[in-house]
């Protein structure tokens, strides 16, 4: 499966809902695996982002479906990245 990296900027409604129950986010990582992919790692984070989530997905399309259902809901902004095993990246390289 590929490996994604999501970085996540809260919107005030999100801000909002999270102070209210931080219990959400974990939550939304239940509906992340729902939607098919799989959260692997995540992080808060200080600076312009507020999230860094690792997440296995078995395509870009699925990945894409995951950003825009969690986009949609006007509690997040998404930038999400595809992540290269370092080794695949070197032996790419080679070739």
């Amino acid at each position: 499966m590929a490996k994604f990296i999501m970085l996540t900027t809260l919107t005030d409604e999100g801000r909002r809902t999270i102070n209210a129950n931080p219990d959400r986010i974990k939550e939304v990582n239940k509906e992340v695996g729902a939607m098919g992919a799989k959260v692997l790692a995540q992080y808060a984070l200080l600076g312009p982002y507020d999230f860094v989530n690792i997440l296995e997905a078995p395509s870009k399309e699925a990945i894409s479906r995951v950003a825009m259902a969690l986009g949609a809901r006007g509690t997040l902004q998404t930038m999400t990245l595809t992540a290269l095993e370092l080794d695949d990246f070197i032996d790419g390289l080679k070739k």
